[in-house]
């Protein structure tokens, strides 16, 4: 009997271990895309979620193999006039929620990470995930065509089907084909001179726009072609087009054995192992051949003369193509640069309202301190700071980044009432010296926020402008607590900075600009090298 109820107990317990592990963990928040985020099963692993692809965009995936159920939620920021907004919900193809408004009466206050925004958040539901597809659309009646869509595939990723291998070749009047349908693990093909191009068919999905196809030279073991492009059309299979991609044969430059590779895009916010990959992943293999031409003597000849006598001409017209060549590099270069200058301007676009946002942060805490006389202060120096960040130049003398540094620390001392001083060689000509605009505020704003804002009056910041040799070294010191530099951080201006530095190395290649960064317990050092730039 005693052995009966000890059983029984025992069951009882790890039932009850079993369901509260099925339940969902509100403190772990991860983002769905777009305006969405989720909680999920406490004993849930392997979340890779909110995964974007480069031929579908407003489109995220989340792969969540070990979750059972989902909470979904939504976040506005405090702006955003959320009765334009609307949802949808879709478990497979069945609709659960159409077209539904936001219940404001659900809203609540959150935070995003460490910012001080704050957002209104509210949970559109729980719904069972596990071997099903979950699918949120979410747009705004302003722009009902921009729809962010999220899909929490519970489902395992099927592994892609080649359905057929189609060569296409040249004939009198055009071209034909010649297919090869439900392929073995092996396929052997011959190309001749005829043959231009190879497609390979695969079965059509709803997540087509997750694999990539790649061809790998097995000797070699290098990828010769990749594409994440599929097409849709010219190919028919029971009234439905079948997802291809068509292949130049020019990438096949010798006989041999080449693997065909479809398999999901590597899942970026959370790598999954290879291993794992590998359960997801279809390989096949072409056994290719290049027929060779028979040459009879009549046209050995006939070659051997058009060789002699192109080599007669070749001195005549190397200088030609030398002085060609030389010009489509010089273009080459060019448009590189101008791309770069492109990026560039989007990258500022981005600094300029963090800077902002961070800005009128300051003047709200001034505002609930009740420091009205600080506030006024605070606003004249802002309206001044803002023309200058607002400015799209893309160089300022060394002068007007003074000034704007200036007006940015003695802001902050109104707030916080740290030190600051701001150095600099004298024979350097501050008004003559140009260099990016806004290059060491986002810096100077981390040692505000990161470094000394908590030390109040004993906080403080120096920064120097020096020349060694022909290079210009800006530094920005602070006596905070530091940080470890190995460890990646999530702050969004000196990530912003990082991205602008590293364009900036590309329009100005005989200028490096090199990041330094030392941090200890007694403070923190920022050293930024322009390279030959005096």
């Amino acid at each position: 009997m005693k052995k009966i109820v000890f059983t029984f107990l025992s069951f009882i317990i790890a039932l009850a271990t079993v369901n509260a592990q099925k339940g969902i963990n509100f403190n772990r928040i991860y983002p769905a895309g777009g305006r969405l985020l989720m909680c999920v099963d406490s004993s849930a692993k392997n979340i890779y979620y909110a995964n974007v692809f480069p031929n579908q965009p407003n489109t995220f995936f989340s792969y969540v193999p070990e979750v059972s159920q989902v909470s979904i939620s939504i976040n506005f920021g405090k702006n955003i006039n959320i009765q334009h907004y609307r949802y949808t919900i879709i478990s497979d193809n069945k609709p659960l929620v159409v077209n539904e408004l936001i219940n404001e009466a659900l809203l609540k206050d959150t935070h995003a990470g460490g910012d001080e925004e704050i957002f209104r958040s509210a949970i559109l539901g729980t719904f069972p995930v596990k071997g099903k597809i979950i699918t949120v659309l979410v747009y705004s009646i302003e722009k009902p065509l921009d729809i962010e869509k999220s899909v929490l595939y519970g489902k395992p990723i099927p592994k892609a089907k080649i359905k057929g291998i189609r060569k296409r070749f040249t004939i009198d009047k055009g071209v034909d084909y010649s297919w090869i349908t439900e392929p073995k693990d092996i396929t052997k093909l011959i190309f001749t001179e005829k043959d231009d191009e190879l497609t390979i068919v695969k079965d059509r999905s709803d997540e087509d726009y997750i694999y990539y196809i790649s061809i790998r030279d097995k000797q070699t073991n290098k990828i010769i072609f990749k594409s994440t492009t599929w097409e849709y059309g010219g190919i028919v299979d029971e009234h439905e087009f079948l997802t291809n991609v068509k292949i130049d044969r020019n990438i096949f430059k010798k006989s041999g054995d080449y693997e065909i590779i479809i398999q999901p895009s590597s899942f970026s916010r959370y790598n999954m192992p290879q291993k794992e990959m590998e359960k997801y992943t279809t390989r096949h293999t072409l056994s290719i051949t290049l027929a060779e031409e028979n040459y009879s003597k009549r046209e050995l000849f006939i070659y051997a003369f058009i060789v002699a006598l192109l080599i007669g001409l070749v001195f005549l017209v190397v200088l030609y193509f030398v002085k060609k060549r030389n010009k489509k590099k010089l273009e080459e270069n060019e448009q590189q640069k101008n791309s770069a200058k492109l990026q560039l301007n989007y990258v500022r676009s981005q600094l300029n309202p963090h800077f902002l946002f961070n800005a009128l942060s300051g003047i709200q805490n001034l505002m609930n301190k009740n420091e009205i006389d600080n506030v006024n202060k605070y606003l004249s120096k802002f309206a001044r700071l803002t023309r200058n960040v607002l400015d799209d130049r893309e160089l300022i003398s060394l002068s007007q980044e003074k000034t704007l540094l200036d007006d940015y620390l003695q802001m902050e001392q109104l707030r916080f009432g740290f030190t600051y001083e701001i150095k600099h060689a004298e024979n350097l000509d501050l008004a003559i010296i140009e260099i990016p605009g806004m290059l060491l505020q986002p810096f100077v704003e981390n040692a505000v926020k990161h470094g000394i804002s908590k030390k109040a009056a004993d906080g403080k910041i120096i920064i120097t402008f020096v020349e060694q040799g022909n290079d210009l070294v800006l530094t920005v010191s602070d006596n905070g607590n530091g940080f470890d530099t190995e460890k990646k951080h999530n702050g969004l201006g000196l990530q912003l900075s990082n991205s602008r530095i590293a364009l900036l190395n590309n329009i100005y290649k005989e200028n490096r600009f090199t990041l330094a960064i030392q941090a200890t317990h007694n403070g923190t050092k920022i050293s930024l090298t322009l390279t030959d730039w005096l």
